[in-house]
C-alpha cells in the first residue's frame, strides 16, 4: 500500500506508520501531483486550492482514501473522487477552537469599535470616548452553520450573555432550518456565517439578507467568502443599513490591493487567519491520520467522513 503524505508532518507521522505502508513525503506540488499517480492513501494540503486541486486530479487508479486538515472540500474535485470511488475525511474539529476565538474576536472587535482604537494609538492620539459601545450582554447572534465550529462559537458566546440560534439541516436541539433563518434576521445583533462552502451557500448573504438585518446588525464571516455577494455588501456599508462587517475570507484570496473592501467604511479584514492562529493544527491532524489510518487498514468506521454529494 503506497501513501503521500506532507513532509511537513513527517515528524509526526513516521514514528508511528506501519512498516508495510510505502510512503511518498512531498514538499512542494510537483513532488506531491508525481507521488500520487500511484498512491492508495493522499494526504495533500497545500497552501491553495489550485494546487490541491491538480493534485488530485494526477491521482491513478489506485486511490482510495484523501485526508485532509480542510473541513470545506471546495478545493477538491468531488466530480474526480466520486468517480474513484475514494473515501475522504475531513479537517472538522481540527481548528475549531481557534476558529471560534477568531469568530469571537470579531464580535468583540466590532462591539467596541477596537479597529478604531488601533488607529488612535497609531497616530498617537489619546481617545476621550469609547468608539465603539456595545455590551455583548443580552445581544441576540444569528450562526448560519451550527457544526463543530458553529457550537464552538456559540458556547463562548453564550459566556457573554448572548442568546445564540443556530443554523442546521436537521433544525434539531431548537436550531432553525436553512428555509427558516432568513425570515429572522431582523432579530439578530450579530449575524455569523460558519458554515461549509457548497453550490448552496455561495453568494447566500446578498442585497434581500442585509436588507432584513438590524441596523446596528454585525456580519461576521470566518467560513468563506463567496458566501457575501460582495457587491451587495458594499452597497450596504457606504449606505449605512448594517453596523459593519468582520471579514476572515473573502474572494478572491488573497484580496487585491485595490479591492473596495479594504477602504469600505466599517469594515474589518483579516486575510483568513481564523485557522492559523493556533499551535496545534498539524499534532491533532496528525493524530486524526494515525487514527484514521489504522481504522482504514482494518476495514472499521473511519472518523470525519465527507459527504461528497454535499461538500462537506
Amino acid at each position: 500500500m503506497i501513501a503521500v503524505l506532507p513532509a511537513l508532518a513527517r515528524p509526526l507521522l513516521a514514528p508511528h506508520l506501519p512498516d508495510d505502508l510505502s510512503v511518498g513525503w512531498f514538499s512542494n506540488a510537483e513532488e506531491a501531483n508525481a507521488m500520487i499517480a500511484d498512491a492508495d492513501i493522499a494526504w495533500v494540503d497545500m497552501n491553495t486550492a489550485a494546487r490541491v486541486n491538480a493534485a488530485i486530479r494526477c491521482a491513478g487508479p489506485n486511490l482510495k482514501w484523501v485526508s485532509t486538515i480542510f473541513a470545506g472540500l471546495d478545493a477538491f474535485p468531488l466530480d474526480v473522487l466520486r468517480e474513484k470511488g475514494a473515501i475522504v475525511t475531513n479537517g472538522v474539529g481540527i481548528n475549531a477552537y481557534a476558529v471560534a476565538e477568531y469568530a469571537v474576536l470579531g464580535v468583540l472587535a466590532a462591539a467596541k469599535r477596537f479597529d478604531e482604537v488601533v488607529r488612535a494609538h497609531d497616530r498617537a492620539e489619546w481617545l476621550t470616548d469609547s468608539p465603539g459601545k456595545i455590551e455583548l450582554y443580552e445581544t441576540r447572534a444569528l450562526i448560519v452553520g451550527y457544526g463543530a465550529i458553529g457550537r464552538a462559537i456559540g458556547e463562548r458566546l453564550q459566556g457573554f450573555g448572548i442568546t445564540v440560534t443556530g443554523v442546521t439541516r436537521s433544525g434539531s436541539d431548537g436550531t432553525l432550518t436553512p428555509d427558516k433563518w432568513r425570515a429572522t434576521l431582523g432579530d439578530y445583533d450579530w449575524v455569523i456565517l460558519a458554515a461549509p462552502s457548497t453550490g448552496e451557500t455561495k453568494a447566500m448573504i446578498g442585497r434581500d439578507e442585509l436588507s432584513a438585518m438590524k441596523r446596528e446588525a454585525w456580519l461576521i464571516n470566518i467560513a468563506r467568502g463567496d458566501m457575501i455577494d460582495d457587491a451587495a455588501l458594499l452597497e450596504a456599508l457606504h449606505g449605512g443599513t448594517i453596523g459593519g462587517a468582520f471579514l476572515d475570507p473573502t474572494a478572491p484570496e488573497p484580496l487585491p490591493a485595490d479591492h473596495p473592501l479594504w477602504k469600505a467604511p466599517n469594515c474589518m479584514i483579516t486575510m483568513h487567519l481564523s485557522g492559523r492562529s493556533q499551535t496545534k493544527m498539524f499534532q491533532r491532524a496528525a493524530a486524526l491520520f494515525l487514527r484514521n489510518l489504522k481504522a482504514f487498514r482494518a476495514g472499521a468506521p473511519m472518523e470525519n467522513v465527507a459527504d461528497l454529494d454535499r461538500g462537506y
